[in-house]
């Protein structure tokens, strides 16, 4: 049997995660950021946190600097009682520097999961898993 208002919460959040994701893939970072109650990237992989909107529209600016066409695709979405577990490919073409090492106009393409913290329906904290070797490999591997 569903909880009327469980799906409504649950409805809610997919809506405010497909619009944050559909934002971010038409690189309009002030959509993105305005799903957000409280903006909070926390970048499991590279072991950093983005708090505030000025901080996270810095990691967006800066990250798309790298890869200006990154883009993700869901894959699927699961719930829990306070967040939405979003599994996703991100994509892009490493066209800015990234540290010491020079675009080299590869792309990559690699599967990871996003934790999207909500308190009610507003949307708090997304945090997400991945490993940044893996993106490196496929930038930096001999050509075939």
């Amino acid at each position: 049997m569903s909880d009327s208002v469980g799906d409504t919460i649950r409805q809610q959040r997919e809506r405010v995660l497909q619009e944050h994701m559909d934002a971010e893939n038409r690189l309009d970072f002030e959509a993105a950021l305005a799903t957000f109650t409280r903006p909070r990237y926390e970048l499991i992989g590279l072991g950093t946190v983005h708090d505030g909107a000025e901080a996270v529209a810095a990691y967006f600016r800066n990250s798309r600097r790298a890869f200006p066409d990154q883009s993700n695709e869901i894959i699927a979405m699961h719930h829990a009682d306070h967040a939405v577990i979003c599994e996703f490919w991100l994509k892009g073409t490493h066209l800015g520097a990234i540290g010491d090492l020079a675009p080299t106009g590869r792309t990559f393409r690699e599967r990871m999961v996003a934790v999207f913290e909500f308190e009610g329906a507003g949307l708090v904290c997304e945090r997400i898993y991945f490993n940044p070797n893996a993106i490196l490999a496929q930038l930096t591997a001999p050509a075939a």
